[in-house]
């Protein structure tokens, strides 16, 4: 059986800002990266076989604060990146409506096959996350192993895992430093927890989980 802890990255500017960010970034905010030290601290004594991190700015901060206390080198994986949200990337989530009307639409409507110009639909983001944690499940049987990651990748694991339809409407957060703990075994997924915040003591959070 491997166990898999997936993270999401500690708070940014644009999160702040509620600013779509997708394949774009910005800096962690003072309260991201005391997130992040807070994480790396809860990790610094536990044993992982490996540590991978997605490429992108935000997410390899959260896993290098891990990193440095833990002493696993992170191994970036460009299929652990947010979905790109293309033409939306950049853009105030409230300000989606007015700007791109015809697009959002779409894109409230949650439609699975639904790519958003520049970018990509959220079956292409699940398949190439599933597509990762497959390869990944494989390399490390029977072993524990650490990512940093985001929101819309650990929300294509948990969909998988529990059958729910990607075009479901999402009834859970998924904040930021937030451990999520999966199993993978026969073939199999199971989810053990889900947003575990205990780590943080008192750090707060914005809680925003779709940017």
């Amino acid at each position: 059986m491997t166990q898999i802890f997936l993270v999401r990255h500690g708070e940014t500017v644009w999160n702040t800002q509620c600013r779509i960010q997708g394949h774009l970034d910005s800096p962690l905010t003072r309260t991201g990266l005391s997130q992040a030290k807070a994480l790396a601290k809860h990790f610094k004594s536990q044993k992982f076989a490996a540590l991978y991190g997605s490429d992108l700015g935000r997410a390899y901060e959260t896993a290098r604060c891990i990193s440095e206390k833990n002493g696993l080198p992170i191994v970036i994986d460009q299929r652990l990146r947010e979905r790109n949200f293309g033409i939306f990337q950049g853009v105030i989530k409230n300000d989606l409506k007015t700007k791109f009307p015809e697009a959002f639409r779409y894109y409230q409507a949650n439609d699975a096959d639904y790519v958003i110009e520049e970018g990509e639909s959220l079956k292409q983001l699940s398949k190439r996350c599933l597509d990762c944690f497959e390869e990944l499940v494989q390399k490390h049987v029977d072993e524990r192993i650490l990512i940093v990651t985001h929101s819309g990748v650990l929300v294509s694991l948990f969909k998988h895992t529990l059958n729910i339809p990607l075009d479901a409407p999402r009834r859970f957060l998924s904040s930021n430093c937030g451990i999520n703990v999966f199993y993978y075994q026969d073939k199999t997924w199971l989810l053990e927890r889900l947003g575990d915040l205990s780590h943080l003591h008192g750090v707060k959070s914005i809680d925003d989980s779709s940017l």
